[in-house]
């Protein structure tokens, strides 16, 4: 059995290493480090169960804010989901393509609902799938496929799933503006939390026809999502100035970690905004090296070479040069 493996288990590296997690700078993620600043929420947000109008003013916010069409569900992160999909795509024949390597979280559901899994290299592959899953851009190398490509790949498989977690860094990939209800086999998830460094509010949405946004509803049931999720997401997602200046501060600091990557020998493979892949002689060598300083990274089971940094914080910079350096 697949096991589930994930950035974030800061745990981990605090056993092995020791510390407390106020001393670890945690770049296994691709959280975004500048946080949206949540606002004061009113005790009635807290007290309430979300009502309707609140549900619904989300839902307005995300089709605005992702130039989306289709029918739409607030989720309690894009997890929640996933671990209900391979029940709610109803297959007589249970075999799903899914483009690897990628977030491995599809492979281990699907996997537990006993479905046949083949690994593709590329979209060619994924042609005449009875379900086909991409990430794009894709985790943990940056892969992207453009939208005029990945709705041809709907017109010849059964359900194309696309991931759209990281598109908040590239509008243009997105699918979600040409989408429509007409696209009735296709099933697109939009992260929250990592581009608004709020992972920990738990919030997501899944967009596609009216008939499988009814099927999700159905079976997540009755106030999935908290009514303080919903209201934070209503106000950064309308929030155009802080989305535009928080792109400018990714770029630019994508480029400061590829340079002090190159400079400690590392070749960069690709990634995104908010995270970057890079190849080395040793992967866990250099993640223990670091973790000896109290910096977390990710390595991949798939690859010794690979290793995957997020981006730190505006005081962690400093802290990771020197460790590099040790």
């Amino acid at each position: 059995m697949l096991t589930c493996e994930h950035g974030g288990n800061l745990d981990r590296a605090i056993s092995q290493f020791g510390g407390n997690r106020k001393e670890w700078i945690d770049l296994s993620t691709g959280i975004n480090p500048y946080t949206y600043n949540v606002f004061d929420l009113s005790s009635d947000i807290w007290r309430e169960l979300p009502d309707q109008q609140l549900i619904e003013s989300t839902i307005h916010s995300a089709k605005i804010a992702y130039q989306a069409k289709s029918s739409c569900l607030p989720l309690a992160g894009v997890q929640q989901a996933i671990q209900h999909l391979p029940f709610i795509i109803k297959k007589k024949t249970k075999n799903v393509c899914i483009l690897y390597p990628s977030y491995n979280e599809y492979e281990v559901q699907f996997q537990r609902a006993n479905w046949n899994i083949t690994r593709c290299q590329d979209v060619d592959e994924m042609k005449d799938a009875n379900c086909a899953i991409i990430v794009n851009p894709n985790n943990p190398d940056g892969k992207k496929f453009l939208p005029n490509e990945l709705l041809e790949l709907s017109n010849t498989v059964g359900t194309l799933i696309i991931d759209e977690s990281f598109c908040d860094l590239y509008p243009h990939l997105s699918v979600l503006p040409h989408l429509t209800e007409h696209h009735k086999n296709i099933i697109i998830f939009r992260s929250f939390g990592k581009f608004y460094g709020l992972a920990g509010l738990r919030l997501g949405f899944v967009f596609s026809c009216e008939k499988t946004i009814n099927e999700f509803s159905y079976t997540l049931g009755k106030w999935a999502v908290s009514g303080p999720a919903l209201a934070i997401g209503v106000c950064a997602l309308t929030d155009d100035s802080w989305r535009q200046q928080t792109l400018e501060k990714l770029k630019a600091d994508t480029l400061r970690l590829d340079k002090i990557a190159q400079q400690n020998g590392l070749e960069s493979v690709g990634g995104t905004n908010l995270f970057r892949l890079y190849q080395c002689n040793n992967a866990k060598d250099i993640q223990h090296k670091l973790a000896k300083q109290r910096i977390w990274t990710r390595i991949f089971s798939y690859s010794e070479y690979w290793i995957r940094l997020g981006l730190p914080k505006e005081d962690g910079w400093d802290r990771l040069e020197r460790a590099f350096r040790s």
